[in-house]
């Protein structure tokens, strides 16, 4: 009998899959409707005790290529194939006060499900690092199961907060030995991508007793710009901050940040985000050693919390161990991480005799262009 139950961080979830902290997770209606949909966890939208007022516009906005050219735009128009979210929203713009009953709403209604709460805080000062140890204690006095650290956000411009921290192995460390300080819950740190080395700051956040590594955040990036009006697809007078790419795009880059933590630290626990929609890209995570998945920009398209998403992930992870039945496996454990150790450096895959050599073009169908002589 197939088994998609799973123990991740001693927490045991119905189902490896969760909706990750994104615009779907900001309100008790969402996530419960994520619940009833069939997600195994849910990761709210991050609390911070700062105020937040995000900017005027669209928060969030998705990258569509014409499926006959090339063309890369954000206006929705058919005959096109998506390509990637982009936003720029802040954290939750609502206060602590307002999350915990709601928090202890949810925990009530859905006890048998896992509730994680994403926070954030600042890492610059005393008054900052207490800012942690305060939503650690409201969060997980509400009931939440998990408390993922959001160092990872790409909008923030202060230098002591965000993906600002996740690149600096030093404020990593600090901030997760203040919340394992107070936590009585697991500790997963998310963290961004735009990193010289990820496994600094992970080695930083595992010595600090950081339970589990959430990756990865998305990509600071710039929306294109309209060949016709000369400004920025998305802006506010003209204007335009760098904000965060995610869903297919990001796929390939975040599993390299995957690979590159698994192998660097191959008993430890990882929750891989990234370009998921199908468990085709799951499974890709699962191979590379990881024990949850994350999904956010799919959600989004998908009546907000991707009911048909979820349906999808459970019915392929049960068709999966279906056809793999016959070599014994019954639930993730029994092939997560198989792949880990066949990412190796360049100089580690194989070269062909002279006589197989073709200069890196391909004989037959994609590669190089065949040369043409000019007339």
């Amino acid at each position: 009998m197939a088994d998609l139950s799973t123990v991740f961080t001693g927490i045991r979830f119905e189902n490896p899959f969760l909706l990750a902290s994104a615009p779907p997770t900001e309100s008790e209606s969402n996530i419960t409707r994520a619940f009833d949909a069939g997600w195994g966890g849910v990761v709210t939208k991050t609390i911070g005790l700062h105020p937040v007022v995000n900017v005027r516009g669209p928060k969030t906005k998705f990258l569509r290529v014409d499926n006959a050219g090339p063309r890369i735009s954000m206006s929705k128009r058919p005959d096109s194939t998506l390509l990637a979210s982009w936003n720029w929203e802040l954290i939750s713009d609502k206060p602590l006060d307002w999350w915990i009953p709601r928090l202890e709403r949810i925990r009530k209604a859905y006890p048998d499900k896992v509730l994680v709460a994403s926070i954030m805080a600042g890492s610059g000062d005393d008054r900052e690092l207490d800012n942690w140890q305060t939503l650690v204690r409201g969060v997980q006095d509400a009931g939440v199961q998990a408390i993922e650290l959001n160092l990872s956000c790409p909008h923030m411009d202060r230098v002591d907060m965000g993906a600002n921290v996740g690149k600096d192995p030093v404020l990593c460390s600090i901030s997760t030995r203040v919340v394992k300080e107070v936590a009585r819950v697991p500790v997963w740190v998310k963290l961004t991508p735009a990193s010289a080395d990820i496994v600094e700051e992970a080695e930083a956040v595992f010595r600090m007793g950081g339970d589990a590594i959430s990756s990865s955040n998305t990509f600071p990036a710039l929306p294109p710009l309209d060949p016709a009006t000369l400004d920025f697809e998305i802006n506010v007078d003209g204007y335009v901050s760098s904000g965060g790419l995610g869903g297919p795009a990001i796929f390939p880059q975040s599993l390299a940040k995957m690979a590159q933590l698994t192998q660097a630290f191959p008993d430890r626990e990882f929750s891989g985000i990234g370009g998921i929609s199908s468990f085709d890209q799951a499974l890709s995570y699962f191979l590379l050693g990881c024990g949850t998945v994350q999904v956010a920009t799919a959600a989004m398209l998908d009546h907000a919390i991707g009911p048909n998403v979820i349906r999808e992930l459970i019915d392929g992870m049960t068709a999966f161990l279906g056809r793999n039945a016959h070599r014994g496996w019954t639930s993730l454990e029994d092939f997560r991480g198989l792949r880990h150790g066949n990412v190796v450096a360049q100089s580690g895959i194989g070269r062909p005799d002279s006589a197989g050599y073709h200069g890196g073009r391909e004989d037959e169908g994609e590669g190089y262009a065949v040369a043409v002589e000019a007339r």
